[in-house]
């Protein structure tokens, strides 16, 4: 957990801005799932429900769940 202060809550969130940049996110997945925990961690007392795909939640359905494996970059210029 990060220590947050009047001192030094600059660096702090700097520090936990560092620790999330790199998840890769989506509205679903692991990325998420670990973001959350991270926060949780920070502010405790979160609690997190999963609903599972398919599910109908007013106008709209939970998306399936995807996690990126592995991506590539490709010079469109060749």
């Amino acid at each position: 957990m990060i220590k947050f202060s009047q001192d030094n809550i600059g660096l702090s969130m700097h520090d936990l801005l560092r620790e999330l940049f790199p998840i890769c996110r989506s509205i679903t997945g692991n990325g998420l799932h670990e973001t959350l925990d991270i926060i949780g961690r920070e502010i405790g007392g979160l609690e997190q429900t999963e609903v599972s795909s398919g599910t109908k939640v007013f106008d709209w359905e939970v998306p399936n769940e995807w996690n990126l494996n592995e991506a590539y970059l490709i010079d469109p210029n060749g």
